[in-house]
Protein backbone atom coordinates (compact mmCIF):
# COMPACT_ATOMS: atom_id res chain seq x y z
CA UNK A 1 0.00 0.00 0.00
CA UNK A 2 1.22 3.30 -1.01
CA UNK A 3 2.04 5.15 2.60
CA UNK A 4 0.82 8.63 2.78
CA UNK A 5 -0.17 10.89 5.50
CA UNK A 6 -3.81 11.00 6.27
CA UNK A 7 -5.46 11.98 9.51
CA UNK A 8 -8.66 13.89 10.60
CA UNK A 9 -8.03 17.82 11.14
CA UNK A 10 -8.89 19.54 14.44
CA UNK A 11 -12.33 19.98 14.69
CA UNK A 12 -12.31 24.04 14.68
CA UNK A 13 -10.65 23.92 11.74
CA UNK A 14 -12.56 21.88 9.71
CA UNK A 15 -15.38 23.87 10.96
CA UNK A 16 -14.32 26.88 9.49
CA UNK A 17 -13.44 25.38 6.38
CA UNK A 18 -16.99 23.91 5.96
CA UNK A 19 -18.07 27.93 7.10
CA UNK A 20 -15.42 29.52 4.48
CA UNK A 21 -17.41 26.93 1.54
CA UNK A 22 -20.79 27.60 2.69
CA UNK A 23 -19.56 31.89 2.38
CA UNK A 24 -18.27 31.43 -0.96
CA UNK A 25 -21.05 29.59 -2.66
CA UNK A 26 -23.36 32.07 -1.39
CA UNK A 27 -20.95 35.04 -2.74
CA UNK A 28 -20.89 32.49 -6.26
CA UNK A 29 -16.97 33.31 -5.79
CA UNK A 30 -16.04 29.73 -6.40
CA UNK A 31 -15.08 28.51 -9.47
CA UNK A 32 -17.21 26.57 -11.16
CA UNK A 33 -16.47 23.10 -11.73
CA UNK A 34 -16.86 21.28 -15.60
CA UNK A 35 -19.47 19.61 -15.77
CA UNK A 36 -18.27 16.11 -14.80
CA UNK A 37 -21.14 14.08 -17.39
CA UNK A 38 -18.97 15.74 -20.46
CA UNK A 39 -17.28 12.60 -20.97
CA UNK A 40 -16.74 14.13 -25.05
CA UNK A 41 -16.03 11.34 -27.51
CA UNK A 42 -15.44 10.44 -31.42
CA UNK A 43 -15.85 7.41 -32.65
CA UNK A 44 -14.81 7.09 -36.20
CA UNK A 45 -16.25 4.47 -38.77
CA UNK A 46 -15.49 0.61 -38.43
CA UNK A 47 -12.66 -1.03 -40.40
CA UNK A 48 -9.19 0.11 -38.86
CA UNK A 49 -7.95 -0.77 -34.92
CA UNK A 50 -9.37 -3.74 -33.47
CA UNK A 51 -11.41 -1.39 -31.17
CA UNK A 52 -13.24 1.64 -32.41
CA UNK A 53 -11.09 4.56 -31.10
CA UNK A 54 -12.83 6.79 -28.99
CA UNK A 55 -11.49 10.19 -26.82
CA UNK A 56 -12.14 11.22 -23.62
CA UNK A 57 -12.28 14.28 -21.68
CA UNK A 58 -11.46 13.59 -18.50
CA UNK A 59 -12.50 16.31 -15.66
CA UNK A 60 -11.32 16.71 -12.43
CA UNK A 61 -11.61 13.54 -10.18
CA UNK A 62 -10.37 11.73 -7.01
CA UNK A 63 -9.18 8.66 -6.33
CA UNK A 64 -9.65 7.22 -2.79
CA UNK A 65 -8.47 4.34 -0.53
CA UNK A 66 -10.81 2.54 1.59
CA UNK A 67 -9.62 4.17 4.57
CA UNK A 68 -9.71 7.77 3.11
CA UNK A 69 -13.05 7.02 2.07
CA UNK A 70 -14.08 6.46 5.80
CA UNK A 71 -12.40 9.51 7.39
CA UNK A 72 -14.29 11.76 4.71
CA UNK A 73 -17.70 9.75 4.87
CA UNK A 74 -17.83 7.99 8.17
CA UNK A 75 -16.87 4.75 9.45
CA UNK A 76 -17.91 1.51 7.00
CA UNK A 77 -18.69 4.33 3.96
CA UNK A 78 -18.60 2.45 0.26
CA UNK A 79 -18.79 4.00 -2.51
CA UNK A 80 -22.32 4.21 -4.59
CA UNK A 81 -22.33 4.14 -8.69
CA UNK A 82 -23.85 6.65 -10.29
CA UNK A 83 -22.70 5.93 -13.76
CA UNK A 84 -20.59 3.31 -15.88
CA UNK A 85 -17.63 4.86 -17.66
CA UNK A 86 -16.14 3.84 -20.52
CA UNK A 87 -13.38 0.91 -19.25
CA UNK A 88 -15.79 -2.08 -17.65
CA UNK A 89 -15.90 -1.87 -13.89
CA UNK A 90 -14.74 1.98 -13.92
CA UNK A 91 -17.51 4.40 -12.49
CA UNK A 92 -18.38 7.97 -11.44
CA UNK A 93 -19.34 8.00 -7.81
CA UNK A 94 -22.19 9.52 -6.11
CA UNK A 95 -19.62 11.08 -3.86
CA UNK A 96 -18.22 14.11 -4.11
CA UNK A 97 -15.48 16.12 -1.74
CA UNK A 98 -14.27 19.88 -1.55
CA UNK A 99 -10.57 20.53 -1.45
CA UNK A 100 -8.72 23.25 -0.05
CA UNK A 101 -5.20 24.63 -1.60
CA UNK A 102 -2.36 26.28 0.02
CA UNK A 103 -3.97 29.92 -0.76
CA UNK A 104 -7.18 28.52 1.23
CA UNK A 105 -8.91 28.72 -2.16
CA UNK A 106 -11.73 26.27 -2.67
CA UNK A 107 -13.27 23.83 -5.31
CA UNK A 108 -16.39 21.91 -4.18
CA UNK A 109 -18.12 19.16 -6.08
CA UNK A 110 -15.00 16.98 -6.65
CA UNK A 111 -15.76 13.90 -7.61
CA UNK A 112 -14.87 10.18 -6.79
CA UNK A 113 -14.16 7.37 -9.20
CA UNK A 114 -14.42 4.09 -8.14
CA UNK A 115 -13.64 1.50 -7.16
CA UNK A 116 -11.58 2.26 -4.28
CA UNK A 117 -7.76 1.92 -4.69
CA UNK A 118 -4.94 1.32 -2.61
CA UNK A 119 -3.65 5.10 -2.66
CA UNK A 120 -5.40 8.37 -2.93
CA UNK A 121 -4.83 10.34 -5.48
CA UNK A 122 -6.24 13.77 -6.94
CA UNK A 123 -6.51 14.73 -10.92
CA UNK A 124 -6.65 18.21 -11.32
CA UNK A 125 -5.76 20.17 -14.85
CA UNK A 126 -3.14 23.47 -14.91
CA UNK A 127 -6.22 25.65 -14.69
CA UNK A 128 -7.11 23.99 -11.28
CA UNK A 129 -3.32 24.08 -9.96
CA UNK A 130 -3.02 27.97 -11.03
CA UNK A 131 -6.80 28.85 -9.02
CA UNK A 132 -5.84 26.56 -5.67
CA UNK A 133 -1.78 27.86 -5.66
CA UNK A 134 -0.38 24.30 -6.43
CA UNK A 135 2.64 23.12 -8.58
CA UNK A 136 1.35 20.20 -10.44
CA UNK A 137 3.58 17.99 -11.82
CA UNK A 138 2.50 16.17 -15.00
CA UNK A 139 2.74 12.18 -13.66
CA UNK A 140 0.98 8.48 -14.85
CA UNK A 141 -1.77 7.92 -12.55
CA UNK A 142 -0.34 6.20 -9.42
CA UNK A 143 3.65 7.84 -9.35
CA UNK A 144 3.10 9.71 -6.10
CA UNK A 145 7.03 10.71 -5.64
CA UNK A 146 7.45 14.12 -5.37
CA UNK A 147 3.78 15.10 -5.73
CA UNK A 148 2.64 17.81 -3.43
CA UNK A 149 -0.59 17.63 -1.01
CA UNK A 150 -3.74 18.69 -0.04
CA UNK A 151 -6.93 19.35 2.22
CA UNK A 152 -9.90 17.44 1.49
CA UNK A 153 -13.45 18.09 3.35
CA UNK A 154 -15.85 15.33 3.38
CA UNK A 155 -19.10 15.09 5.40
CA UNK A 156 -17.94 13.41 8.38
CA UNK A 157 -14.08 14.44 7.78
CA UNK A 158 -11.14 15.85 6.22
CA UNK A 159 -7.57 14.20 4.83
CA UNK A 160 -4.82 15.55 5.09
CA UNK A 161 -2.94 14.55 1.90
CA UNK A 162 0.34 15.11 1.76
CA UNK A 163 1.04 13.97 -1.47
CA UNK A 164 -0.88 12.79 -4.41
CA UNK A 165 -1.94 15.77 -6.08
CA UNK A 166 -1.13 15.72 -9.78
CA UNK A 167 -1.97 16.23 -13.79
CA UNK A 168 -2.44 13.26 -15.19
CA UNK A 169 -0.11 12.63 -18.68
CA UNK A 170 -2.26 12.45 -21.27
CA UNK A 171 -2.47 8.75 -22.42
CA UNK A 172 -4.03 5.83 -24.28
CA UNK A 173 -5.36 2.58 -22.85
CA UNK A 174 -4.45 -0.48 -25.10
CA UNK A 175 -4.87 -4.12 -24.90
CA UNK A 176 -2.49 -6.32 -26.86
CA UNK A 177 -4.50 -6.21 -29.95
CA UNK A 178 -4.60 -2.92 -30.09
CA UNK A 179 -0.71 -2.81 -29.44
CA UNK A 180 0.07 -4.81 -32.12
CA UNK A 181 -2.48 -2.52 -34.88
CA UNK A 182 0.01 0.47 -33.67
CA UNK A 183 3.14 -1.30 -33.55
CA UNK A 184 4.21 0.06 -29.81
CA UNK A 185 4.67 -1.63 -26.32
CA UNK A 186 3.78 -0.25 -23.23
CA UNK A 187 5.52 2.78 -21.96
CA UNK A 188 5.80 4.20 -25.64
CA UNK A 189 4.55 7.90 -27.18
CA UNK A 190 2.28 7.85 -29.94
CA UNK A 191 0.67 11.21 -31.59
CA UNK A 192 -2.90 12.13 -31.54
CA UNK A 193 -4.34 14.12 -34.45
CA UNK A 194 -7.96 15.85 -33.95
CA UNK A 195 -9.25 17.16 -37.00
CA UNK A 196 -12.16 20.28 -36.36
CA UNK A 197 -12.73 23.77 -36.15
CA UNK A 198 -10.16 23.74 -33.29
CA UNK A 199 -7.98 20.82 -35.02
CA UNK A 200 -4.44 19.90 -32.72
CA UNK A 201 -1.79 17.32 -32.55
CA UNK A 202 -1.34 16.30 -29.47
CA UNK A 203 2.34 14.80 -28.52
CA UNK A 204 3.09 11.99 -26.58
CA UNK A 205 0.46 10.22 -25.69
CA UNK A 206 1.73 7.98 -24.06
CA UNK A 207 0.95 3.84 -24.29
CA UNK A 208 -0.60 2.40 -21.44
CA UNK A 209 -1.32 -1.79 -21.21
CA UNK A 210 -3.81 -3.86 -19.58
CA UNK A 211 -5.32 -6.91 -21.26
CA UNK A 212 -8.93 -6.03 -20.10
CA UNK A 213 -9.36 -2.45 -21.51
CA UNK A 214 -10.66 -1.01 -24.95
CA UNK A 215 -9.08 1.64 -26.75
CA UNK A 216 -9.63 5.01 -25.21
CA UNK A 217 -7.65 8.50 -24.64
CA UNK A 218 -7.38 10.36 -22.16
CA UNK A 219 -7.04 13.64 -22.31
CA UNK A 220 -7.79 16.66 -19.35
CA UNK A 221 -10.07 19.44 -19.53
CA UNK A 222 -7.59 22.09 -20.77
CA UNK A 223 -7.02 20.04 -23.86
CA UNK A 224 -10.41 19.11 -24.32
CA UNK A 225 -11.11 22.83 -24.23
CA UNK A 226 -8.03 23.71 -26.57
CA UNK A 227 -9.22 21.45 -29.38
CA UNK A 228 -12.94 21.85 -28.61
CA UNK A 229 -13.16 17.82 -28.77
CA UNK A 230 -17.01 17.60 -29.45
CA UNK A 231 -17.20 19.45 -32.16
CA UNK A 232 -14.26 17.12 -34.06
CA UNK A 233 -14.68 15.62 -37.26
CA UNK A 234 -11.94 13.05 -37.13
CA UNK A 235 -9.27 11.81 -34.70
CA UNK A 236 -5.91 9.64 -35.59
CA UNK A 237 -3.29 7.79 -33.42
CA UNK A 238 0.42 7.66 -35.62
CA UNK A 239 3.90 7.27 -34.51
Amino acid sequence: MVAEAAQKLDRREVERLVREVLIQRLRGSITPPPSEERYASYTPPSGGPPHPLVVNVSARHMHVSPENLEILFGPGAKLTKLKDLYQQGEFASEQLVTIVGPRQRIIPNVRILGPTRDYTQIELSYTDGIYLGVDLPLRISGNHEGTPGITVLGPKGAVNLTRGVIRAERHVHMSNEDMAYYGVKDGDYLKLKIDGPCGVIFDRVKVRWHKKVVLEVHIDTDEGNACDIETATKIELFK
